[in-house]
């Protein structure tokens, strides 16, 4: 340890002698110069942007090969790598003009390539998208994204289903680290805001290689809002209202950076009551969010590092079927109080021809779930339509400040080391450790998983060889342990005592993956990757021995469970020439020992009893679509696309929770009046979601519907201040539906009605 301060020091005090400076000036095809062009490093968390005349310029750059982005709607992006070595390097650019879409730099996968140079096909959805959606959470944004749907329950809670596979099969990355906030649940959502979020990456398919256990069906990646550029300092302000749940979303954002420094603050408040279907309110759906992020970052020569921390307090209503028809939003029981709490720290040390990374992660989360006891009680015996504006208040702090019978405290340490060796030629190698120490422990009357300290290791290496231009290879393997230690439990609940055993287990496994990109006749990018995964059996499924409300169901663990296994292969295709692109996924995922749950036929604490069960299983489908931009008209967008999935048992049994078939079309227009509405927009969409019936022993069929939603929106220039607005209607017919992923289909509850969602967003 006194070896690393040492060396630390040392780089921070020659960090003095560092004068790399990286300048130049950006022009389109015909040298007229581009203002507004991002220069940006993935790997410094910097960069800036291009003046009236073009011209930028970064500096204090570390010595060592670092990868800039030149970045510009409506342009090619490029993506260049500098060798620095005490020197000033001048750079000059033509941008190309781009007919459909910025090509992305994925940070997702090991080698942070843009995605026409990725082995590995990722999908992007940009918070502005996200926006332009009018989506209530960022769990319902990224359902945009062809392959991804949601577990919802209401409006509050949404989980990301990834070509048929939830849970803790999906693996949450946030910070650059892996989110731990016990979503082993249903009933448990993101809890991230969308406020501070640049964007989402949605790797679809086994990515234990590079993330280990629980990445088995995918990963959710979600990028942090970006530091302001070089020497400069931004106020931001972003406001929306949703009229289906009379919601309002208030974030205000801070950021300055200087020239060895960077700052964030950004704080969020949300507030939603009952959403509304086509025929009633749901009662007790009501949510409240507060949200807080805060970043520094430093650089030097040879070193980088970057501090965030993310405070996110969400209270959910957690409805128990259709009530009293109010727009209040103070709680009744049952209501969960989640605090997470996410520290993150990313260390960058550039050598000569080689890096680094060191990322540090602690998260805590303490979840809290209020039922409905004596106070409940009382407030019949004195007559709900007794009660005036002031006995509501009081009942409200009541509720919110008695003792919570659910009480979870889960604290999780996280470390991710890897090394870049020195490229050779086209062949970059990768290796790296990673791994968590993480504990459980309960403070309430009640316990659904035990104490318990969960260890998990692995170490990878992963290595990308580049034969020309047009083909690429990328293969790796991995090893890994997770160790789960609980302890013995004994609940007395009502007449009988629940136990919950003690277990000490250890769970192991290798995983592998290889991928080919290619492109043929110059026009097509032909994917394949074909990957292996594991995922090792979560508390619940071990150690469960209560009920769940948010999923109305008694669910008892079983700790004979093994881990899953799954080996996938995936095909992609993607035809683009300039006025049409078209691209089509197929996958086949056979999964060993699937872990599922099952009724037993009984009832307890009034709720039907579920017990985990395994079987092998597969999933196949995919995702098909285009997108068409016809000649001469350059302001419309036709985009088209399909996707399906099926899963089942080796016994013949459907799995559950699998998506319906969905076809999305959407007629988009762009336009730009410079006076008063640039860079705008305008869109409708038709979202079919077909009948499903396809389903396991315990759902029943769901059938077809329709949603028409509208979008239009621009920039709106005062002055000199630009502001961003944005006009989404969902559901604009104000359909009656039942999504078949939705927790309260059982109950025959209607998904959210009409839903008009005005935002405004401006930057000082």
């Amino acid at each position: 340890m006194k070896k690393l301060i040492n060396f630390l020091l040392f780089i921070g005090v020659s960090a003095i002698y560092a004068q790399n400076n990286l300048s130049g000036k950006i022009t389109d095809t015909d040298n007229q110069p581009l203002l507004g062009v991002e220069i940006y490093s993935e790997q410094l968390h910097k960069g800036t942007v291009t003046n009236e005349n073009g011209t930028y310029s970064i500096q204090n750059i570390p010595n060592g090969k670092i990868t800039f982005n030149f970045t510009f709607l409506g342009f090619k992006t490029v993506s260049k790598e500098f060798n620095f070595n005490n020197e000033n390097i001048s750079f000059d650019l033509h941008l190309e003009e781009s007919i459909f879409k910025i090509d992305e730099v994925i940070i997702s996968t090991p080698f942070n390539k843009l995605q026409s140079e990725n082995v590995m096909k990722v999908e992007r959805l940009s918070a502005r998208a996200i926006q332009k959606t009018g989506a209530t959470t960022l769990a319902e944004g990224i359902t945009n994204i062809a392959g991804v749907s949601q577990i919802s329950t209401g409006t509050s809670i949404g989980k990301p289903v990834i070509r048929g596979l939830s849970g803790n099969r999906v693996l949450v990355y946030t910070q650059g680290i892996r989110l731990e906030n016990q979503q082993f649940g249903g009933e448990h959502g993101l809890g991230i805001n969308d406020a501070g979020v640049a964007g989402v990456e949605v790797i679809k398919g086994p990515a234990s290689l590079l993330y280990g256990s629980d990445a088995l069906g995918g990963v959710l990646y979600i990028q942090p809002e970006k530091f302001a550029p070089e020497n400069t300092t931004k106020l931001n302000v972003n406001q929306r209202y949703f009229s289906n749940t009379l919601g309002t979303n208030t974030s205000l954002g801070l950021t300055s950076s200087l020239k060895n420094w960077q700052f964030l603050a950004r704080g969020t408040y949300a507030q939603h009551a009952d959403y509304k279907t086509p025929s009633y309110r749901v009662t007790n759906t009501r949510f409240k969010e507060k949200d807080l992020k805060l970043g520094v970052g430093f650089h030097e020569k040879n070193f980088s590092s970057e501090l965030r921390y993310n405070f996110n307090n969400s209270k959910l209503g957690l409805t128990e079927g259709i009530g009293e028809q109010t727009k209040e939003t103070h709680f009744e029981t049952p209501y969960q109080d989640i605090d997470n709490h996410i520290i993150s720290l990313h260390n960058h040390i550039f050598f000569k021809n080689s890096k680094l990374d060191i990322d540090l992660g602690y998260t805590f989360n303490n979840r809290k779930e209020f039922e409905d006891h004596h106070e409940h009680e009382e407030e019949h015996e004195e007559g709900e339509e007794d009660h005036d504006h002031e006995e509501e208040h009081e009942h409200e702090e009541h509720h919110e400040e008695g003792e919570a019978a659910l009480n979870m405290k889960l604290k999780t340490f996280s470390y991710n080391t890897k090394y870049h060796l020195p490229k050779f030629g086209n062949f970059e190698v990768l290796i790296g450790a990673q791994g968590l120490h993480q504990t459980n422990t309960n403070f309430g009357e009640e316990l659904l998983i035990p104490n318990a300290t969960v260890n998990d290791f692995g170490v990878f290496t992963t290595a990308n060889y580049e034969l020309n231009d047009n083909t690429s290879l990328q293969a790796g393997i991995r090893y890994d342990n997770r160790a789960i230690t609980t302890e013995r439990h004994e609940v007395a609940h009502e007449d009988e005592v629940h136990i919950f055993e003690a277990i000490d287990k250890s769970f192991n496994s290798f995983t592998a993956s290889f991928g080919a990109k290619t492109k043929l006749f110059n026009t097509v990018t032909t994917r394949l990757n074909v990957a292996s995964g594991f995922r090792a059996p979560n508390l619940a499924e071990l150690t469960s021995n209560g009920v769940h409300h948010g999923t109305n169901r008694f669910e008892v663990g079983n700790n004979n469970l093994v881990n899953e296994k799954n080996l996938q292969f995936d095909l992609s295709l993607d035809y683009n020439s300039e006025h049409f692109e078209l691209f089509a996924n197929g996958f086949y995922n056979k999964l060993n020992d699937y872990i599922y749950l099952s009724p037993t036929g009984e009832i307890e604490d009034e709720a039907p009893v579920y017990t985990y069960l395994q079987e092998d299983a597969k999933l196949y489908g995919g995702e098909f679509g285009f997108h068409l931009h016809p000649h001469p008209l350059d302001w419309l967008h036709l985009e088209s696309s399909f996707e399906t999935v099926i899963g089942k048992q080796d016994n013949g049994n459907y799995l559950p929770l699998i998506p319906a078939n969905t076809l999305k079309n959407t007629l988009r227009t762009e336009f730009s009046n410079e006076k008063w509405l640039p860079n705008g927009y305008a869109s409708v969409s038709l979202h079919s979601f077909f009948k499903q019936d396809n389903v396991s022993e315990f759902e029943t069929a769901t059938p077809a519907y329709n949603l028409v939603n509208l979008g239009i929106g621009g920039d709106v220039i005062i002055s000199k201040y630009t502001f961003t607005t944005s006009l989404a209607i969902n559901n604009l017919l104000d359909k009656k539906y039942i999504n078949h992923l939705s927790r309260l289909k059982p109950d025959n509850i209607f998904n959210p009605g009409r839903n008009i969602v005005l935002g405004i967003n401006f930057t000082l």
